[in-house]
């Protein structure tokens, strides 16, 4: 009973919200442009399940404009960093651990600010931006090293793509779920909510400047020309009710040397725990990348 009163309470609030939105976009949208921004930048709490017994690793913490970001290394190598995603943790991610430490790799993980053990970013607790989580993935690099592999899920893609352009130097990267076209995202968000194009509009334009960058910066494909790509592999369920299949398979048209590969009935989570994703994403990484030859 307690199950379907919450289901009810859920429907009401949303009901609510629809309407209250639907108003500020005829009358106010100015407030429903900082409504909306609010609930863009807020995080959704962490509720993961328990993760495999792996070996300890060792704790590190480093700081971002003052703030800690925590995290966790093991094994010894060239470095493959583990990137979670939006209201995501490094625990998710430690199933990859195991296997890239066997292969003879360094693994580091972490938790970007207003996430997991990290402090909250800027914008206060459960409140950040992707370029934020790209300064928290850059302090943790300027810590271990440059990559020779990163795998990053969702947002942690994102954040990943905008690091790309502040120096960041991966040979080889993995998306699972990435999140590449954001606009798109906002209109499904938009639509769920019930507000319009003059809130839809002004949101995209506020997270910009809370973000410190203008909102095409975090569309991949567009932008994909901007940096020296590395190899990619993408995976994505045409399924994932959280980010869109089709924003994989627009990345790997643009991108110069990607590989798209289709999974079932994984969704937005599975994917990180399913066996055959684990095995491909650490054999894409941990292979040898081929010598040009001399011509």
């Amino acid at each position: 009973m307690s199950s379907q009163k919450s289901t009810i309470g859920r429907v009401i609030r949303l009901a609510a919200t629809r309407t209250a939105f639907g108003a500020l976009e005829r009358v106010a949208p100015a407030v429903g442009v900082r409504w909306a921004t609010n609930l863009w930048l807020t995080v959704p709490r962490f509720n993961g399940r328990a993760r495999p017994a792996i070996p300890a690793g060792t704790p590190f913490t480093v700081n971002v404009r003052n703030r800690k970001v925590r995290g966790t290394v093991w094994g010894s190598g060239p470095t493959v960093y583990l990137v979670h995603g939006w209201g995501g943790a490094s625990a998710q991610l430690l199933p990859f651990v195991t296997p890239l430490v066997s292969g003879g790799h360094k693994v580091v993980t972490f938790d970007a600010l207003s996430h997991g053990a990290s402090d909250p970013g800027e914008l206060g607790p459960r409140r950040t931006t992707i370029p934020e989580m790209a300064r928290s993935f850059m302090a943790v690099v300027k810590a271990h090293g440059q990559p020779h592999g990163v795998v990053a899920h969702s947002a942690g893609a994102s954040s990943t793509f905008y690091a790309l352009r502040d120096g960041l130097r991966p040979e080889k990267l993995v998306f699972l779920s990435p999140m590449a076209q954001p606009t798109e995202l906002t209109m499904v968000f938009a639509a769920a909510l019930g507000f319009g194009e003059r809130i839809r509009t002004g949101m995209t334009r506020r997270v910009g400047e809370l973000a410190g960058a203008p909102w095409d910066d975090f569309d991949m494909p567009r932008m994909v020309t901007r940096i020296a790509p590395p190899p990619l592999l993408t995976v994505h369920d045409p399924a994932d009710r959280e980010t869109r299949y089709a924003d994989s398979v627009a990345l790997a048209k643009v991108w110069p040397d990607a590989e798209l590969v289709t999974v079932k009935d994984l969704g937005h989570w599975r994917v990180l725990r399913d066996p055959a994703t684990i095995t491909r994403a650490v054999g894409f990484v941990t292979a040898a990348t081929p010598e040009l030859k001399a011509v």
